[in-house]
C-alpha cells in the first residue's frame, strides 16, 4: 500500500470521526471478519405507499432547489450530458465518486438526482453508499435512523429504508422545495466493515429490486483513492462520474481515480468550485460547474461557489 494511499484512508477515517485508525488493520485480511451472504427476496414496491418525512434541505448546498440561476443552468448542462449518454447506451444506475475526500462528490449526486427529478414526472432514487462518512441525509435534512447498512446486514427489508419528503409549496423566495418524486436510501448506521457489506450479493440485488420502479438511480460512493467502497459499489452500477475539484485535486489523483474505475462505464469528470470562466469564444457564462468527458488541458474553469462535502 502507497503512502499517499495510507495517508488518505487514514484522513478519511479520521475525518468520518473512527475511533483509531488502528481499529481496522490494512494490510491483514485474516483480521477482518467474513460476512456470510444473506439471502434476499424480492418485493414489490409500491411508491405511492413509501413513508414520507418532513426534510428540511440545505438550499445553499442544493442550488437546483432554486428556479433560476447559475447552479440551475449548470446541473442542466450536466443532466443534458447524463441524458445523451443514455441514447448512446443504456444507462440507469449511476455511481458519483471522487479521488480523495472534500471534491464534492456529495453535492454533485444530490444535485444531480434533484435535478433529474425536477425535470420528470417519474421516480427518482437517491442513495448514501458512503457508509463511513455520509453526508446527504445532512444536505437533505432527512432521517436517518434506518438505512442501507441495515438493508446490506440483513436486519431491514427494502420498504424500511426507503423514504420521499412530503409535499411542500413554493417558498416564494424563487425556491421551490417540492421533491415529491425523489426517494432516498439514506446510510444508516455507520460501520466499519463497510467494503464487505458493499460486497454482498444484497447491493446488487438491491439495484436490481428497485430498478423497475425508477428512471434513474445516483448512488453516492466513498472517496476511492481512501477506500476500496466505491471499487465495489461500481460493480452495481451501469456507470460512474468522477468528481474534482479546482485547486485541490491534483492531476495524478484524478488519473488514479479514473484507473481504479478500469472495470467501469466512466460517464467523465465534473470540475467543482472553478473560479474563473474560460474566454477567447463568442459567448461567455458564468456557470457554476463544469462537466468534460475528457480532463481538461488549458486550466480553464468556471466561477463556482465553495462546495466541497
Amino acid at each position: 500500500m502507497s503512502r499517499i494511499h495510507e495517508a488518505l484512508q487514514r484522513a478519511y477515517l479520521e475525518r468520518g470521526k473512527m475511533s483509531n485508525l488502528a481499529e481496522i488493520p490494512l494490510n491483514d485480511p485474516e483480521s477482518i471478519p467474513v460476512l456470510e451472504p444473506i439471502p434476499v427476496a424480492k418485493s414489490e414496491i409500491i411508491v405511492e405507499d413509501i413513508p414520507r418525512h418532513a426534510w428540511k434541505p440545505s438550499l445553499p448546498s442544493l442550488p437546483t432547489l432554486m428556479d433560476r440561476g447559475t447552479g440551475v443552468e449548470q446541473f442542466r448542462s450536466l443532466r443534458s450530458h447524463i441524458y445523451q449518454s443514455r441514447y448512446e447506451t443504456p444507462l440507469k444506475t449511476i455511481l458519483v465518486a471522487s479521488g480523495m475526500p472534500s471534491e464534492g462528490k456529495s453535492f454533485v449526486a444530490a444535485n444531480l438526482a434533484m435535478s433529474l427529478a425536477r425535470n420528470s414526472i417519474h421516480n427518482i432514487l437517491l442513495i448514501d453508499g458512503d457508509l463511513r462518512r455520509p453526508t446527504l441525509h445532512d444536505l437533505l435534512g432527512a432521517p436517518n435512523t434506518v438505512g442501507l447498512t441495515d438493508y446490506l446486514e440483513g436486519s431491514a427489508e427494502i420498504g424500511e429504508i426507503l423514504q420521499r419528503d412530503l409535499d411542500h409549496d413554493a417558498s416564494g423566495n424563487g425556491t421551490s422545495t417540492s421533491i415529491s418524486n425523489l426517494t432516498f436510501i439514506s446510510s444508516g448506521k455507520r460501520t466499519d466493515h463497510s467494503s464487505e457489506l458493499v460486497a454482498n450479493i444484497r447491493m446488487k440485488e438491491l439495484i436490481s429490486s428497485v430498478s423497475p420502479y425508477f428512471d434513474w438511480i445516483v448512488i453516492d460512493a466513498p472517496p476511492v483513492l481512501a477506500v476500496t467502497d466505491g471499487v465495489e459499489l461500481a460493480r452495481a452500477a451501469d456507470a460512474v462520474l468522477l468528481v474534482a475539484r479546482t485547486a485541490i485535486t491534483p492531476y495524478e489523483v484524478a488519473q488514479r481515480a479514473m484507473a481504479a474505475f478500469s472495470n467501469s462505464r466512466v460517464l467523465g469528470f465534473v470540475l467543482n468550485d472553478v473560479k474563473e470562466a474560460p474566454r477567447g469564444g463568442a459567448y461567455s457564462y458564468n456557470y457554476n460547474y463544469y462537466y468534460r468527458s475528457e480532463p481538461e488541458k488549458d486550466g480553464s474553469a468556471k466561477r463556482s461557489q465553495d462546495n466541497g462535502r
